[in-house]
Parts: structure tokens; C-alpha cells; sequence
């Protein structure tokens, strides 16, 4: 399992690094989403799959003695979702904006018209 997140992981990065490259703001878009994916499945697979527990003490232990689930790597990956879907929110309105004022997505266009 940790092999195939592995290239589903290199393979995500690589594409999200090809699209961001491009001229189209749209492709720039979609790599950076990419990348955002890419990322938190990185985050995911350094918390370890492990199933078990939940990490809850109870009774008179003070730690845990069995396998259990880190919710840290979880509550990073939850919040890299909600940072993302923000980011990606305000750079939909900003390609939208260039589209609406320059009539294009190409990011060649947005300089030539703007030192115009």
C-alpha cells in the first residue's frame, strides 16, 4: 500500500509541476491542486497507516499500550483541505478576473497588455 501512495505521490507532483508551468491560467490552476493533493497524501503516509485504536486513555493508565491511530497527521490533512479550498477559491476569482479584463487565460497576454 505505501509503495502505490508512493507513486500516486511522485505521479501527482510530477503533473501538478508539468501544469503549473504552462502558460494557461487555468492549467496553473489545476497544478497548484495537484500539488495541494499531492502534499496531504505525503502528510497521510508519514502518519503511518496503521490501523488500530482510537487514542483515548482510559482508566488508570497514563499511556497507551497498544497501536493506535496518530490524529495528528489527520488534523494537519484537515486543515490543509480547508487552507487549500481557500486558495484555490480566491485563485478561481483572480483567473476569472484576468479572463473577464484581458479576454484570455494566457499569462504571456496579461504582461503584454499590462506594459501596454
Amino acid at each position: 500500500m505505501n509503495l502505490v501512495l508512493a507513486l500516486t505521490i511522485g505521479f501527482l507532483f510530477a503533473t501538478g509541476t508539468y501544469l503549473l508551468l504552462r502558460r494557461s491560467t487555468v492549467k496553473i490552476l489545476l497544478g497548484i491542486v495537484l500539488l495541494g493533493n499531492a502534499t496531504n497524501l505525503v502528510v497521510f503516509l508519514c502518519a503511518r497507516l496503521i490501523r488500530g485504536r482510537p487514542p483515548i486513555i482510559q482508566g488508570e493508565d497514563h499511556v497507551l499500550h497498544a497501536p493506535y491511530a496518530d490524529p495528528l497527521g489527520q488534523a494537519l490533512i484537515l486543515t490543509a483541505i480547508v487552507i487549500s479550498f481557500g486558495v484555490l477559491a480566491f485563485a478561481m476569482i483572480l483567473v476569472r478576473r484576468g479572463y473577464d479584463i484581458f479576454g484570455t487565460d494566457d499569462t504571456d497576454t496579461f504582461i503584454e497588455e499590462e506594459q501596454k
